[in-house]
């Protein structure tokens, strides 16, 4: 079964931006795309819309208008609307699992209900078991204009990162844009150094070398896989958020892992994500680990 591109809508600009990436990115990939609004009752906030059945009324047409909006602007694009009742995490989290990806503004507060990432954005993207793209209000088509790369975060093993490769190399395919594999090293203290760390790398002619040669392993199956995908490898010295930051310029999508690190406060996404999230002016691909 063919998955649809799911919009999170909720009447703002950012989410307004987010449908808009999503329908080009549908348009792009020739998928479906879903415009869907979490609704909840709520009394206290616009009192002379006490009536359930009024607020639901509003949340159903401003979501139509919005998907009307869309296929106005792309009238070959498969496009539907759906309100559904329900906490907006729960509603969202259940939306990506059977959704290619789930597109949702950075924040906002609209006059239907918002999201914020801080709160429910956020959690969304510790439970969505399919990548969860967030779009800043202001992103214009021009950001995704030739010259302007997909760049991805590589860590780790190549399996580790096999989830975000995929997911770049799948959206550079359909934009015929460049691939830019970004792998960060740092100089390991030296009690992690054990005889056979150092007989690999010794093998590998030194720490730099030996983290070339394991991007270009991790990044070897995706060029096989896309032959037509330029694709640059990029090995900096430094911490994973600072090289990745350093490359923000040139992107038009930031495309990094994650897994959820659950602590007593609550579930956290990782550095990298989170400083992608609030740092990089591009759209940023959140992909979870499988």
């Amino acid at each position: 079964m063919t998955r649809p591109i799911t919009a999170g809508f909720d009447g703002t600009e950012e989410s307004l931006a987010a449908l808009d990436w999503a329908a080009r990115e549908a348009v792009r990939r020739r998928l479906a795309l879903r415009v869907l609004h979490a609704w909840r009752f709520q009394p206290h906030e616009l009192v002379e819309a006490a009536d359930p059945d009024t607020q639901a009324d509003w949340a159903r047409e401003a979501v139509a208008e919005a998907a009307r909006t869309v296929t106005e602007r792309h009238p070959e694009l498969e496009v539907s609307a759906d309100v559904v009742e329900g906490d907006d995490v729960d509603v969202l989290v259940a939306a990506a699992a059977d959704a290619e990806m789930l597109v949702l503004g950075t924040r906002g507060h609209g006059r239907v209900v918002g999201f914020l990432l801080g709160s429910v954005g956020q959690q969304v993207i510790v439970e969505a078991a399919r990548p969860v793209v967030l779009v800043r209000a202001g992103d214009e088509p021009a950001g995704e204009a030739a010259g302007r790369e997909i760049v991805v975060g590589q860590q780790g093993d190549p399996q580790d990162s096999a989830g975000e490769l995929r997911f770049a190399f799948e959206t550079a395919a359909a934009r015929g844009a460049t691939v830019r594999a970004v792998r960060a090293w740092t100089l390991p203290p030296v009690f992690a150094y054990s005889p056979g760390s150092l007989r690999m790398l010794d093998e590998a002619g030194g720490l730099e070398p030996f983290e070339k040669k394991a991007l270009s392993a991790a990044v070897r199956p995706w060029r096989e896989r896309f032959p037509d995908v330029p694709v640059v490898e990029h090995v900096e010295m430094g911490s994973a958020g600072q090289v990745l930051l350093s490359t923000a310029g040139r992107a038009q999508l930031m495309v990094v892992g994650r897994r959820a690190h659950r602590t007593a406060v609550g579930a956290r996404i990782g550095s990298v994500a989170h400083g992608m999230l609030h740092h990089a002016g591009c759209p940023v691909a959140v992909v979870p680990h499988t």
